[in-house]
């Protein structure tokens, strides 16, 4: 089943989001927590809206997304992840997931909707191909972290 995420939920949420963390290599990136999630998804401005997949027997699946805006496009809908959990991976979770967020971009009226997929893993290059996804290598992705930008501040 696929639903709209709950407060409750997030502990769970937070476990896929370390498992996700791991896959990707980089487990000590995150420093998000539980207790910040609640604030920032269920305060009194939610910043993200999210989708599980579960079963009787818990949740396997996460879809995660937020709200950007284009000068171009206007609103879009941009999805931060999907996560399905190793040992339900090729049941189709992934795909309801999807499915879900894609429908929520069409209800909440987005131009479209926009996510990023690391160049080295093909199994979900090729899920995103299967929906005809534009693939833009034309992109470089730009960060600073926060004590960067403090740092920076207080040197000029």
């Amino acid at each position: 089943m696929i639903r709209k995420g709950r407060l409750e939920d997030l502990p769970r949420v937070f476990e896929l989001v370390l498992e996700l963390a791991h896959f990707e290599r980089a487990p000590h990136e995150v420093t998000n927590t539980v207790a910040q999630m609640e604030v920032d998804g269920f305060g009194p401005n939610p910043l993200f809206g999210f989708f599980v997949a579960e079963d009787e027997t818990g949740i396997h699946g996460i879809s995660l997304y937020y709200y950007r805006y284009s000068t171009w496009k206007g609103k879009r809908l941009y999805l931060e992840d999907i996560i399905v959990t190793e040992n339900k991976r090729g049941l189709g979770l992934g795909k309801a997931l999807f499915d879900a967020t894609m429908n929520q971009a069409v209800l909440d009226n987005c131009t479209g909707m926009m996510w990023q997929v690391l160049d080295w893993n093909e199994s979900a290059i090729a899920f995103y191909k299967t929906y005809g996804s534009r693939l833009d290598g034309e992109w470089v992705n730009c960060h600073l972290e926060t004590n960067q930008i403090k740092q920076l501040l207080q040197d000029r």
